[in-house]
C-alpha cells in the first residue's frame, strides 16, 4: 500500500527531459568550463599528475563531477522554464 506522503511527493515532481544531444552538449560544456576553472585553484597539482592538462587526476575528477552537477542544474532549470 502506498502511503499518502509518497503520493504527495509524486504529484510535486517536475517533468524531467528525455536525454537528447542538446542535454549532452549542455553537460559537456559545463564540465569543460569546470575543468578550465579548476586550473585557477590554489594547488591544482596535488596528487598524481594528469598527462595532458596542467592539473592533477583528483582535480580533474572533481571538476568533471562538479561540471555534471552544474550541467544537470542547467538542464533542469531550462526544462522548468520551458526552453528545453
Amino acid at each position: 500500500m502506498i502511503s499518502s506522503i509518497l503520493l504527495a511527493v509524486a504529484a510535486s515532481v517536475p517533468p524531467t527531459p528525455v536525454w537528447n544531444p542538446t542535454v549532452g552538449i549542455i553537460i559537456s560544456i559545463s564540465s569543460l568550463v569546470m575543468v578550465l576553472l579548476s586550473t585557477k585553484i590554489e594547488k591544482p597539482l596535488v596528487g598524481p599528475k594528469f598527462p595532458i592538462l596542467p592539473i592533477s587526476i583528483p582535480t580533474f575528477a572533481a571538476a568533471m563531477a562538479f561540471g555534471h552537477i552544474i550541467g544537470i542544474g542547467i538542464v533542469l532549470g531550462l526544462t522548468n522554464i520551458g526552453r528545453l
